[in-house]
């Protein structure tokens, strides 16, 4: 179903402002029904235990292992935001890092107590709003997250000061979300996803709703988008030095995810990775 648009039952898709509450209660009730079916999907892919642990930062298929971009983890202390089933920081704890694992939702937190009995192992996983984290300052050396989080807040600018926040000075934020060009795509994997049709300049969200019981209209689902310059503002207001901004190339062969292909990965970005550090003295966080 394309944009704007209304299906039976009274469900609907439209570009339109959404509030910072509601969103919340949407990811977490849509994130808790489809914990299961999701990970069922794509768990493989994410880099499950028993498929092979990883750390993959997008549909791209660009790994850890091979990309570095956390550098050398090893007794360093690091916060998953936006976790899933944890399998990122499943797989950095075996790096040798100090890891702690959040989300929103407790479902995707309950599929990571299932891949954890699988692997063998315990991760610590703790429920909760990212954009209120319930950790003292200055705690962690390193936060991070891979497509979790960041699209799906309506007020996104209230996690990065909380991720700024829980980072000691020199502690680093790296982030992937859906790189912005995808705003104007249709997203479906064929020749039909390469034709601009709508503007990268329009911020409204993308928002699914359904009606409940009373006949009211409630949000089930929202994602959020912000151009390539809104991203580098906001990670510099929150107090963050750009250190780089890395867009995968497609590595991932024939897989198909959603609108990710190898037909739309060859041609056109889909993630966007945000490489940021906190000032170790304090002072501008312009990045040189």
């Amino acid at each position: 179903m394309g944009e704007d648009e209304v299906g039976g039952g009274g469900f609907a898709v439209r570009r339109r402002a959404v509030g910072a509450r509601e969103v919340v209660a949407a990811q977490r009730g849509w994130w808790d029904r489809e914990a299961v079916g999701y990970r069922a999907e794509h768990g493989a892919f994410l880099g499950d235990a028993r498929a092979g642990s990883d750390l993959v930062w997008g549909p791209e298929g660009l790994r850890e292992e091979d990309a570095g971009l956390l550098g050398d983890v090893r007794g360093l202390r690091v916060l998953e935001v936006g976790a899933g089933a944890a399998q990122c920081s499943r797989w950095l704890a075996g790096r040798g890092a100090r890891v702690v694992a959040s989300d929103l939702s407790g479902g995707m937190l309950a599929q990571g107590v299932v891949a954890d009995a699988e692997a063998g192992v315990v991760t610590p996983l703790v429920q909760c709003d990212a954009r209120v984290l319930p950790f003292a300052s200055g705690v962690f050396d390193v936060v991070f997250t891979s497509y979790g989080a960041l699209p799906f807040v309506a007020d996104v600018e209230r996690v990065l000061v909380e991720v700024v926040r829980v980072l000691r000075p020199g502690g680093r934020l790296v982030a992937s979300v859906p790189h912005p060009v995808r705003w104007a795509l249709p997203d479906v994997p064929g020749p039909e996803g390469l034709r601009v049709h709508h503007s990268y300049f329009d911020r409204r969200a993308y928002v699914e709703t359904d009606v409940d019981g009373a006949g009211a209209e409630v949000v089930t689902y929202a994602e959020h988008h912000r151009t390539v310059g809104d991203w580098v503002r906001l990670v510099r207001g929150a107090g963050l030095v750009v250190e780089d901004l890395v867009e995968p190339e497609w590595a991932a062969g024939d897989a198909v995810w959603g609108g990710w292909s190898r037909l739309r990965g060859e041609l056109v970005p889909g993630t966007l990775v945000l490489c940021c550090s906190v000032p170790a003295g304090g002072g501008s966080c312009v990045s040189r």
